[in-house]
């Protein structure tokens, strides 16, 4: 249990950050969230945290840790895009590196017990020589994003040089799952499911050979939780090791939902990466961690959340009735 411990959660409102509230709040955790909504929805938050509605790169991020003294930050809130960051370079770096600043700054101020960084394993390699990839294999982002997710890392690693702030950084793969926004450009297979239950036709940008290493929320909001306690001052990778092309996807999510229709081919889109998976042996070492969902149970769960959503007549990325950065 928690010990009334209070966590921070940046992006709360969002597709992995709501999940992550959900979590915490399910194991005794005290949670504040802050997001600004351009991409979180207030019907995916949680109605037992507490909700500010703020954006990460203002001086109120000061005010917010003051009255709220969090033990914990998780620091989901991002512009996770890379189209919008090769033709939005500048705002995807005030949000992404400025953003974090900010609350690092904060979080020094406060000494916080941990700060737990959502990073991205998928874009901050770039194209790497061989799949899959370590936390050593070089640093080479083909995107304003990856780089902006790595200029982010360094500076909490040298928080942590000055100031002893403890740390981890999870570097995910593509993350899907239930309350994904399927009408973004960052979830392919949201994007997918949704466009075939509206009956229209599905785009590939290029020749839907690009591997992704797809991981499922319920895992990467598992690694979260062990890095509470597990992972000080370490990156780890946190996917399932194994790259799936999208044209797999498509065929997949085809066959689950009886779709009758081929994809439209459309160009490649500059700053994606053409291949990429994600070595997580570190993971598995310095957190216990290790991704329990397979893709294809993945998917279907996915595909029924989905469904559902749908035939309720319910926005498409709503909570549950049961009951969505980074």
């Amino acid at each position: 249990m928690s010990d009334s411990r209070k966590a921070l959660v940046t992006g709360g409102a969002g597709f992995i950050g709501s999940h992550l509230v959900d979590r915490l709040l399910s194991e005794g955790y005290k949670v504040a969230v802050i997001d600004d909504l351009s991409a979180g929805k207030l019907r995916n938050l949680n109605p037992a945290a507490t909700f500010y509605h703020s954006d990460i790169t203002q001086t109120s991020v000061q005010d917010i840790f003051n009255r709220e003294q969090p033990d914990l930050v998780f620091h989901l809130a991002a512009r996770v895009s890379v189209t919008y960051s090769t033709e939005n370079p500048v705002d995807n770096a005030e949000v992404n590196v400025i953003g974090t600043l900010r609350l690092l700054d904060a979080a020094r101020q406060k000494g916080i017990d941990k700060f737990i960084f959502s990073s991205t394993g998928g874009a901050i390699y770039g194209n790497p020589e061989s799949n899959p990839c370590s936390e050593e294999t070089p640093v080479a982002p083909t995107s304003p994003y990856g780089l902006s997710k790595y200029m982010a890392e360094q500076y909490i690693e040298l928080f942590h040089r000055l100031y002893r702030l403890n740390y981890t950084t999870l570097r995910y793969g593509n993350v899907y799952g239930p309350r994904q926004d399927p009408h973004g450009e960052a979830g392919v297979i949201a994007i997918f499911i949704q466009t075939m239950l509206e009956g229209r036709q599905p785009l590939i940008f290029g020749d839907g050979d690009q591997e992704r290493d797809f991981i499922y929320v319920a895992d990467v909001v598992e690694a979260n939780m062990r890095a509470i306690d597990r992972g000080n001052h370490r990156t780890v990778n946190i996917g399932s090791g194994e790259g799936s092309s999208v044209n797999h996807i498509f065929q997949s999510i085809k066959e689950a939902l009886q779709y009758r229709w081929e994809a439209e081919r459309r160009p490649h889109r500059p700053g994606e990466v053409h291949k990429i998976a994600l070595d997580c042996a570190k993971s598995l070492r310095d957190l216990g961690w290790s991704s329990q969902v397979g893709l294809e149970e993945g998917l279907q769960r996915t595909v029924e959340y989905f469904r559902e959503i749908n035939q309720s007549g319910e926005p498409s990325a709503s909570r549950p009735a049961s009951g969505r950065s980074a």
